[in-house]
Protein backbone atom coordinates (compact mmCIF):
# COMPACT_ATOMS: atom_id res chain seq x y z
CA UNK A 1 0.00 0.00 0.00
CA UNK A 2 1.46 3.43 -0.91
CA UNK A 3 2.70 5.50 1.99
CA UNK A 4 0.35 8.35 1.09
CA UNK A 5 -2.67 6.07 1.36
CA UNK A 6 -1.52 4.79 4.74
CA UNK A 7 -1.11 8.36 5.97
CA UNK A 8 -4.59 9.34 4.80
CA UNK A 9 -6.15 6.29 6.44
CA UNK A 10 -4.32 7.00 9.66
CA UNK A 11 -5.43 10.63 9.73
CA UNK A 12 -9.03 9.64 8.98
CA UNK A 13 -8.97 7.13 11.83
CA UNK A 14 -7.43 9.72 14.12
CA UNK A 15 -10.14 12.23 13.27
CA UNK A 16 -12.89 9.69 14.05
CA UNK A 17 -11.27 8.85 17.39
CA UNK A 18 -10.88 12.52 18.24
CA UNK A 19 -14.51 13.22 17.44
CA UNK A 20 -15.64 10.42 19.75
CA UNK A 21 -13.51 11.80 22.58
CA UNK A 22 -15.78 14.79 23.01
CA UNK A 23 -15.79 18.40 21.90
CA UNK A 24 -14.91 20.29 25.11
CA UNK A 25 -11.47 21.89 24.81
CA UNK A 26 -9.05 20.53 27.39
CA UNK A 27 -6.51 23.27 28.24
CA UNK A 28 -2.97 22.62 29.38
CA UNK A 29 -2.48 22.47 33.15
CA UNK A 30 0.63 22.43 35.28
CA UNK A 31 -0.44 19.31 37.20
CA UNK A 32 2.85 17.78 38.25
CA UNK A 33 2.39 14.54 40.24
CA UNK A 34 5.69 13.15 38.89
CA UNK A 35 7.74 16.10 40.07
CA UNK A 36 10.39 14.06 41.86
CA UNK A 37 11.22 12.21 38.64
CA UNK A 38 10.83 15.35 36.54
CA UNK A 39 13.37 17.32 38.56
CA UNK A 40 15.96 14.56 38.22
CA UNK A 41 15.52 14.52 34.44
CA UNK A 42 15.53 18.33 34.35
CA UNK A 43 18.89 18.39 36.15
CA UNK A 44 20.26 15.76 33.77
CA UNK A 45 19.10 17.80 30.78
CA UNK A 46 20.79 20.90 32.17
CA UNK A 47 24.09 19.05 32.53
CA UNK A 48 23.83 17.73 28.98
CA UNK A 49 22.99 21.20 27.74
CA UNK A 50 25.94 22.83 29.50
CA UNK A 51 28.37 20.12 28.42
CA UNK A 52 27.36 19.61 24.78
CA UNK A 53 24.35 21.42 23.34
CA UNK A 54 25.16 24.97 24.41
CA UNK A 55 28.88 24.91 23.45
CA UNK A 56 27.96 23.60 20.01
CA UNK A 57 25.30 26.29 19.61
CA UNK A 58 27.76 29.02 20.64
CA UNK A 59 30.30 27.76 18.14
CA UNK A 60 27.62 27.80 15.47
CA UNK A 61 26.79 31.43 16.31
CA UNK A 62 30.48 32.38 16.11
CA UNK A 63 30.92 30.98 12.59
CA UNK A 64 27.63 32.19 11.09
CA UNK A 65 26.11 35.61 10.55
CA UNK A 66 22.69 36.65 11.85
CA UNK A 67 21.37 36.64 8.27
CA UNK A 68 22.56 33.08 7.68
CA UNK A 69 20.92 31.90 10.91
CA UNK A 70 17.72 33.68 9.96
CA UNK A 71 17.66 31.94 6.59
CA UNK A 72 18.34 28.54 8.16
CA UNK A 73 15.57 29.14 10.69
CA UNK A 74 13.18 30.20 7.93
CA UNK A 75 13.99 27.07 5.93
CA UNK A 76 13.21 24.66 8.76
CA UNK A 77 10.11 26.57 9.83
CA UNK A 78 8.76 26.34 6.29
CA UNK A 79 9.72 22.67 6.00
CA UNK A 80 7.54 21.78 8.98
CA UNK A 81 4.53 23.77 7.84
CA UNK A 82 2.66 20.59 6.68
CA UNK A 83 2.31 19.68 10.37
CA UNK A 84 0.26 22.81 10.96
CA UNK A 85 -1.74 22.49 7.74
CA UNK A 86 -2.89 18.93 8.42
CA UNK A 87 -3.73 19.68 12.05
CA UNK A 88 -5.69 22.77 11.03
CA UNK A 89 -7.84 20.46 8.92
CA UNK A 90 -8.21 17.98 11.80
CA UNK A 91 -9.34 20.89 14.00
CA UNK A 92 -11.86 21.91 11.33
CA UNK A 93 -10.17 25.28 10.88
CA UNK A 94 -10.31 25.86 7.12
CA UNK A 95 -9.18 29.48 7.55
CA UNK A 96 -6.05 28.40 9.40
CA UNK A 97 -5.36 25.66 6.88
CA UNK A 98 -5.78 28.09 3.98
CA UNK A 99 -3.52 30.69 5.57
CA UNK A 100 -0.78 28.20 6.41
CA UNK A 101 -1.06 26.59 2.97
CA UNK A 102 -0.72 29.98 1.30
CA UNK A 103 2.27 30.76 3.49
CA UNK A 104 3.88 27.42 2.63
CA UNK A 105 3.37 27.85 -1.12
CA UNK A 106 4.62 31.45 -1.19
CA UNK A 107 7.73 30.78 0.87
CA UNK A 108 8.50 27.53 -0.97
CA UNK A 109 8.48 29.30 -4.34
CA UNK A 110 9.09 33.04 -4.09
CA UNK A 111 10.98 32.51 -0.84
CA UNK A 112 13.40 30.04 -2.46
CA UNK A 113 12.50 26.84 -0.56
CA UNK A 114 11.73 28.83 2.57
CA UNK A 115 15.08 30.59 2.95
CA UNK A 116 13.22 33.90 2.85
CA UNK A 117 9.83 34.86 4.28
CA UNK A 118 7.92 36.97 1.74
CA UNK A 119 4.65 35.49 3.04
CA UNK A 120 5.02 37.43 6.26
CA UNK A 121 5.21 40.70 4.33
CA UNK A 122 2.05 39.64 2.48
CA UNK A 123 0.18 39.28 5.77
CA UNK A 124 0.35 35.47 5.85
CA UNK A 125 1.74 35.16 9.33
CA UNK A 126 2.68 31.80 10.83
CA UNK A 127 -0.09 30.11 12.81
CA UNK A 128 1.62 27.00 14.23
CA UNK A 129 -0.32 24.07 15.60
CA UNK A 130 0.21 20.35 16.13
CA UNK A 131 -1.50 17.10 17.01
CA UNK A 132 -1.26 17.79 20.74
CA UNK A 133 -3.32 20.94 20.15
CA UNK A 134 -5.73 18.96 17.97
CA UNK A 135 -6.31 16.38 20.70
CA UNK A 136 -6.81 19.13 23.29
CA UNK A 137 -9.41 20.85 21.12
CA UNK A 138 -11.27 17.54 20.67
CA UNK A 139 -11.48 16.98 24.42
CA UNK A 140 -8.59 14.60 25.09
CA UNK A 141 -7.29 15.21 28.65
CA UNK A 142 -3.72 16.37 29.03
CA UNK A 143 -2.47 13.92 31.66
CA UNK A 144 0.51 14.62 33.91
CA UNK A 145 3.29 17.02 33.02
CA UNK A 146 6.61 15.30 32.62
CA UNK A 147 10.15 16.02 31.47
CA UNK A 148 11.70 13.81 28.80
CA UNK A 149 15.44 13.09 28.71
CA UNK A 150 17.12 15.28 26.07
CA UNK A 151 13.74 16.58 24.85
CA UNK A 152 12.54 18.63 27.79
CA UNK A 153 8.99 19.60 28.89
CA UNK A 154 5.99 17.67 27.65
CA UNK A 155 2.78 15.99 28.84
CA UNK A 156 1.19 12.60 28.50
CA UNK A 157 -0.94 14.02 25.68
CA UNK A 158 1.70 16.04 23.85
CA UNK A 159 4.60 13.62 23.61
CA UNK A 160 2.85 10.75 21.76
CA UNK A 161 1.20 13.36 19.53
CA UNK A 162 4.62 14.82 18.76
CA UNK A 163 5.89 11.39 17.73
CA UNK A 164 2.95 10.97 15.35
CA UNK A 165 3.47 14.43 13.84
CA UNK A 166 7.17 13.74 13.40
CA UNK A 167 6.78 10.32 11.81
CA UNK A 168 3.92 11.10 9.43
CA UNK A 169 4.13 14.83 8.69
CA UNK A 170 7.71 16.05 9.13
CA UNK A 171 9.62 15.93 5.80
CA UNK A 172 12.86 15.48 7.75
CA UNK A 173 11.56 12.16 9.00
CA UNK A 174 10.89 10.95 5.45
CA UNK A 175 14.33 12.13 4.39
CA UNK A 176 16.12 10.12 7.09
CA UNK A 177 14.01 7.01 6.36
CA UNK A 178 14.40 7.14 2.58
CA UNK A 179 18.12 7.92 2.39
CA UNK A 180 21.06 5.93 3.70
CA UNK A 181 24.41 7.59 3.28
CA UNK A 182 27.83 6.73 4.58
CA UNK A 183 28.42 7.63 8.22
CA UNK A 184 24.65 8.26 8.61
CA UNK A 185 25.02 11.57 6.79
CA UNK A 186 21.26 11.61 6.16
CA UNK A 187 20.90 12.87 9.73
CA UNK A 188 22.97 16.01 9.11
CA UNK A 189 19.93 18.20 8.24
CA UNK A 190 18.29 17.15 11.50
CA UNK A 191 21.50 17.90 13.41
CA UNK A 192 21.63 21.37 11.84
CA UNK A 193 18.00 21.92 12.80
CA UNK A 194 18.72 21.09 16.45
CA UNK A 195 21.82 23.28 16.56
CA UNK A 196 19.87 26.14 14.98
CA UNK A 197 17.10 25.67 17.52
CA UNK A 198 19.47 25.73 20.48
CA UNK A 199 21.23 28.79 19.08
CA UNK A 200 17.89 30.59 18.88
CA UNK A 201 17.42 30.02 22.61
CA UNK A 202 20.79 31.31 23.81
CA UNK A 203 19.25 34.68 24.61
CA UNK A 204 17.00 33.06 27.25
CA UNK A 205 19.82 31.43 29.20
CA UNK A 206 20.67 34.31 31.52
CA UNK A 207 17.02 34.89 32.39
CA UNK A 208 16.47 31.23 33.24
CA UNK A 209 19.67 31.01 35.28
CA UNK A 210 18.56 33.98 37.42
CA UNK A 211 15.28 32.30 38.41
CA UNK A 212 14.80 31.11 41.97
CA UNK A 213 13.42 27.83 40.64
CA UNK A 214 14.25 27.30 36.93
CA UNK A 215 12.27 24.05 36.89
CA UNK A 216 9.02 25.77 37.86
CA UNK A 217 9.72 28.70 35.56
CA UNK A 218 10.23 26.46 32.55
CA UNK A 219 7.28 24.24 33.37
CA UNK A 220 4.85 27.13 33.72
CA UNK A 221 6.25 28.78 30.60
CA UNK A 222 5.66 25.56 28.66
CA UNK A 223 2.07 25.36 29.91
CA UNK A 224 1.45 29.00 28.96
CA UNK A 225 2.82 28.34 25.49
CA UNK A 226 0.60 25.27 25.06
CA UNK A 227 -2.50 27.20 26.09
CA UNK A 228 -1.57 29.96 23.67
CA UNK A 229 -1.51 27.37 20.89
CA UNK A 230 -4.61 25.49 22.04
CA UNK A 231 -6.67 28.69 22.03
CA UNK A 232 -4.89 30.13 18.98
CA UNK A 233 -3.55 33.15 20.81
CA UNK A 234 -6.66 33.92 22.88
CA UNK A 235 -6.72 31.80 26.07
CA UNK A 236 -9.75 32.50 28.29
CA UNK A 237 -9.36 34.80 31.26
CA UNK A 238 -10.03 31.97 33.71
CA UNK A 239 -6.77 30.30 32.68
CA UNK A 240 -4.85 33.48 33.40
CA UNK A 241 -6.58 33.74 36.78
CA UNK A 242 -5.69 30.13 37.57
CA UNK A 243 -2.05 30.84 36.76
CA UNK A 244 -2.04 33.88 39.02
CA UNK A 245 -3.65 32.05 41.96
CA UNK A 246 -1.70 28.84 41.60
CA UNK A 247 -4.80 26.67 41.20
CA UNK A 248 -4.47 23.70 38.96
CA UNK A 249 -0.92 23.17 40.14
CA UNK A 250 0.04 19.98 41.88
CA UNK A 251 3.34 21.17 43.31
CA UNK A 252 4.17 19.51 46.57
CA UNK A 253 7.89 19.62 47.09
CA UNK A 254 9.62 22.40 48.95
CA UNK A 255 10.65 25.24 46.75
CA UNK A 256 8.33 24.34 43.91
CA UNK A 257 5.90 27.08 44.79
CA UNK A 258 2.40 25.98 43.82
CA UNK A 259 1.21 29.46 44.77
CA UNK A 260 2.64 32.04 42.40
CA UNK A 261 2.82 34.67 45.15
CA UNK A 262 4.99 32.41 47.30
CA UNK A 263 7.26 31.70 44.36
CA UNK A 264 7.56 35.39 43.56
CA UNK A 265 8.44 36.12 47.19
CA UNK A 266 11.22 33.54 47.01
CA UNK A 267 12.39 35.06 43.73
CA UNK A 268 12.55 38.53 45.28
CA UNK A 269 14.54 37.15 48.21
CA UNK A 270 16.83 35.36 45.79
CA UNK A 271 17.39 38.55 43.78
CA UNK A 272 18.09 40.53 46.93
CA UNK A 273 20.58 37.93 48.16
CA UNK A 274 22.44 37.96 44.86
CA UNK A 275 22.31 41.72 44.33
CA UNK A 276 25.68 43.46 44.31
CA UNK A 277 27.50 40.43 43.01
CA UNK A 278 28.52 41.57 39.53
CA UNK A 279 31.31 39.01 39.32
CA UNK A 280 28.93 36.16 39.99
CA UNK A 281 26.42 37.60 37.54
CA UNK A 282 29.10 37.88 34.88
CA UNK A 283 30.10 34.27 35.44
CA UNK A 284 26.48 33.20 35.22
CA UNK A 285 26.05 35.00 31.92
CA UNK A 286 28.91 33.03 30.42
CA UNK A 287 28.07 29.64 31.85
CA UNK A 288 24.67 29.53 33.53
CA UNK A 289 22.60 26.45 34.20
CA UNK A 290 20.17 26.75 31.36
CA UNK A 291 17.17 25.24 29.74
CA UNK A 292 17.04 21.52 29.14
CA UNK A 293 18.76 19.94 26.24
CA UNK A 294 18.60 21.52 22.90
CA UNK A 295 15.60 19.61 21.72
CA UNK A 296 11.89 20.56 23.00
CA UNK A 297 8.20 20.55 22.43
CA UNK A 298 7.54 22.30 19.81
CA UNK A 299 7.80 23.59 15.82
CA UNK A 300 4.72 23.70 17.31
CA UNK A 301 5.52 23.99 20.92
CA UNK A 302 5.27 20.34 21.77
CA UNK A 303 8.08 18.37 23.36
CA UNK A 304 10.03 18.55 20.17
CA UNK A 305 11.42 21.78 18.87
CA UNK A 306 9.14 24.01 17.00
CA UNK A 307 10.39 26.14 14.13
CA UNK A 308 14.07 26.74 14.59
CA UNK A 309 14.22 30.49 14.34
CA UNK A 310 17.43 32.45 14.49
CA UNK A 311 18.91 33.98 17.59
CA UNK A 312 17.40 37.27 16.58
CA UNK A 313 13.93 35.90 15.86
CA UNK A 314 10.94 36.70 18.05
CA UNK A 315 8.96 33.86 19.66
CA UNK A 316 5.72 33.10 17.88
CA UNK A 317 3.74 33.63 21.09
CA UNK A 318 4.00 36.55 23.49
CA UNK A 319 5.92 35.50 26.59
CA UNK A 320 5.34 37.18 29.93
CA UNK A 321 8.33 38.04 32.14
CA UNK A 322 7.19 35.35 34.56
CA UNK A 323 7.33 32.73 31.88
CA UNK A 324 10.12 33.49 29.46
CA UNK A 325 11.73 30.59 27.65
CA UNK A 326 8.38 29.01 26.78
CA UNK A 327 9.43 29.16 23.15
CA UNK A 328 12.21 26.81 24.12
CA UNK A 329 9.94 23.89 24.19
CA UNK A 330 9.09 22.03 22.91
CA UNK A 331 7.04 23.03 21.26
CA UNK A 332 9.59 21.18 21.14
CA UNK A 333 13.46 17.12 18.13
Amino acid sequence: MPASVRVLRFLATLLVLAMTAGCAIQPARNDDPWQSYNRKVFNFNQKFDNAIAKPVARSYVEVTSPQVRLMVGNFFANLQMPISIVNDLLQVRPDGAARNTGRFLVNSTIGLAGLFDPANKMGLRADPTDLGVTLARWGVPQGPYFVIPFLGPSTLRDFPAYLVDTYFLNPLSYWTRDHHYRYSAEYLPYALYLVQLRASLLSTDQFLSSAYDPYVLLRDAYIQRRNYLIYHGNPPARLLEDDASGTGSADSSAGSGGNIEALMARQRAYDKQHAGQPAAAAAASTSPPTAPAAVAPAASGSSAPAAAGSVESVPAAPVTPAAASSAAMPDAA
